[in-house]
């Protein structure tokens, strides 16, 4: 398997000069792993989930190029083609490619999800949105009931956000 430092550090350098979005992707990036992990996710799932967490907001640049704004829609337009570009000149694997661009133009998609991967990857997500948006415990408990399916992701949920 790839090393998934490389792409870290390429997105580092993709997000140049914007460190509120190398801090999310990170923080994504961090939670993706350690939900995984504590849920025992086969290693070629696990990889894939850490290289999809790396990458999910890689559309944001060409959607605020291409239409001044970067909704989760258009991140999810824009994402795929802007992902395999840079993990094929990366040299991944196509199979570990085409997950991770699926997995790239999903994100914001929440009926639907359709693998472990997938739904880690949001659960994440939503643990550093939910934070970074300031959102009320309302909100949270509604993501709680609505999002969140694995013990490890509800568990973080209801930790972080204790009141």
């Amino acid at each position: 398997m790839k090393d998934n430092n490389i792409l870290i550090t390429e997105m580092i350098r993709y997000y140049a000069g914007d460190p509120k979005r190398i801090q999310h992707f990170i923080k994504v990036y961090t939670f993706a792993k350690m939900i995984g992990e504590k849920e025992k996710l086969p290693a070629g799932e696990q990889f894939i989930l850490e290289t999809a967490a790396i990458v999910h907001d890689i559309g944001i640049k060409p959607a605020e190029e291409k239409f001044g704004q970067c909704g989760g829609k258009l991140q999810e337009k824009e994402g795929p083609a802007a992902a395999q570009k840079l993990l094929t000149a990366l040299g991944y694997p196509e199979k570990v490619i085409a997950r991770v661009c699926y997995l790239v133009g999903h994100h914001h998609t929440y009926d639907g999800i359709d693998g472990m991967d997938y739904q880690i990857l949001v659960e994440a997500d939503f643990l550093v949105n939910l934070y970074e948006d300031g959102v009320s415990g309302e909100a949270v408990e509604r993501a709680g009931e609505k999002i969140f399916r694995t013990k490890s992701g509800t568990d973080i949920l209801e930790t972080m956000f204790q009141k």
